[in-house]
């Protein structure tokens, strides 16, 4: 006989409902203790910005796990490259929550975070300290190098799946040309692939069906009913107005309480409550990922604020790429030296602990309410076809947008320099090719060879990686 828990959190959970019909339990058969173990797992393999990590938590979640199925996991990407904010974080919350409620989706958003919370965290009191973060240095090199390889796997991986025809392809091209040459704001790419897929779901074209077209992906595809969670939807999963709005409430007040407190207790002009309301503003404007808003945090930060000297962003920016976790956990850094510089009467390191704390809360917060408030609706739509239309769509789109990513990542891994070339009224960053870096390319073409020839499990290969890394530096000095 199963225990009854007193925790409604713990009970929610593992469907376990005191007085109550068990008939709403789930019987995917996946404990919750055993998903704290993969998310565990997730969390810390989750190098290589938003292409890398959804690329690990499909081969993990999908293929190895079959948690949920292939139309399952891209209809909830697509939802979350719709929403500001780090994508892949937002995907954990949205599978964690339709494995095992809301809990889960807690702990699967918190352990997203939390492995590059206290990478860069430490990597922070090292670079405050002494200026740079020597030998660890050769360590995320070697990592970086190895994620290069599994950023291309993603890129292979979900295109042979979602391009299944020769309109998918079209999309993917028109929105990878769109954001690679033209630069135009991913939400735009997304809106117009959406508009197209939509149109053409409404109106019955087999090229936007879910499995609809010519082209099979390579390898099996899991369908949504093979998966442990099945098709169908969930108890929990249906929309609820009342569940919506007290979760709503919840987040917002945790979210945005904490900074009105430290506004009207500090006063406008404190640190803490600068931080606290531009990193607010940021995480409902970075649509797109981190990269659609580096430029302007960076420019806030030495121009405008003054935390951080010119260039230095490059050097949080450095830490962010290789260690797990979302990029945009850059700004954790940014907060941390602002706070550090202007500690006021606090002791600097201890200002700068509490302000990465505070940047990294209103940064993250907002991702669970998006997610909690709208993915029971999404779930819901998921069998419309002018709906599934629009995410097919918007999936090809995003498979050309994680080549840029793919190609933006491997240029700065590669090449030690990138310089920008106006080409017309074109602007590209062509690497500089007399900056190439020889050990970070051997490094790149050996991970690659141990994933794709060898089928070397992804985390032995970015541990010998990281090792060969570290003895490189240590060789050069």
């Amino acid at each position: 006989m199963t225990e009854m828990t007193d925790n409604p959190l713990m009970a929610e959970a593992t469907g376990q409902t005191a007085g109550k019909d068990t008939g709403e339990r789930h019987h995917h058969g996946v404990s919750f203790g055993e998903a704290f173990k993969v998310w565990l797992r997730v969390a810390a393999l989750s190098f290589g910005g938003p292409a890398g990590q959804i690329a690990v938590m499909h081969r993990i979640v999908v293929d190895e796990k079959r948690w949920i199925g292939e139309h399952r996991f891209l209809h909830a990407l697509n939802y979350c490259m719709l929403l500001p904010g780090p994508e892949a974080q937002q995907l954990a919350i949205y599978i964690g929550w339709l494995m095992h409620r809301t809990l889960g989706g807690l702990v699967a958003g918190l352990l997203f975070v939390l492995p590059g919370f206290l990478s860069i965290l430490c990597l922070s009191y090292i670079y405050a300290a002494y200026g740079s973060v020597g030998i660890v240095a050769g360590l995320f090199f070697g990592l970086k190098a190895a994620v290069l390889a599994v950023v291309v796997q993603a890129v292979i991986r979900i295109g042979s799946r979602a391009l299944r025809n020769n309109i998918m392809l079209a999309i993917a091209a028109a929105a990878f040309i769109a954001i690679f040459f033209l630069h135009v704001p991913f939400p735009l790419i997304v809106l117009a692939a959406g508009f197209a897929g939509f149109l053409g779901g409404r109106f019955g074209l087999a090229a936007f069906s879910p499995g609809g077209g010519h082209k099979a992906g390579s390898g099996p595809v899991l369908s949504d009913a093979d998966s442990a969670l099945g098709e169908g939807i969930p108890a929990h999963a249906r929309p609820d107005l009342g569940w919506s709005l007290r979760i709503s409430a919840a987040l917002l007040a945790l979210w945005l309480v904490p900074v009105a407190a430290i506004y009207v207790s500090l006063g406008p002009g404190d640190v803490f409550s600068q931080i606290g309301l531009f990193f607010s503003q940021m995480a409902v404007v970075t649509f797109g990922g981190a990269y659609a808003v580096l430029a302007y945090v960076a420019q806030e930060a030495v121009q405008h604020f003054g935390w951080l000297k010119p260039g230095e962003m490059l050097d949080g920016l450095g830490m962010a790429e290789t260690t797990p976790g979302p990029l945009i956990m850059v700004v954790q850094f940014v907060g941390f030296m602002g706070a550090y510089r202007n500690s006021g009467s606090l002791d600097p390191m201890f200002a700068a602990t509490l302000a990465a704390i505070l940047t990294t809360w209103v940064t993250f917060v907002p991702c669970f309410l998006w997610i909690f408030l709208g993915a029971p609706f999404i779930e819901k739509l998921r069998g419309n076809a002018a709906l599934a239309g629009a995410m097919s769509a918007i999936t090809a789109a995003v498979v050309g947008v994680i080549l840029n990513l793919a190609i933006w990542f491997g240029v700065h891994t590669l090449f030690a320099e990138v310089a920008a070339v106006q080409l017309g009224g074109l602007r590209l960053d062509i690497p500089v090719l007399q900056s190439a870096v020889p050990a970070a390319m051997a490094l790149s073409v050996a991970a690659a060879i141990a994933i794709f020839r060898f089928k070397t499990s992804v985390i032995t290969t970015l541990l010998v990686c990281a090792i060969s890394g570290m003895l490189w530096t240590l060789a050069v000095g």
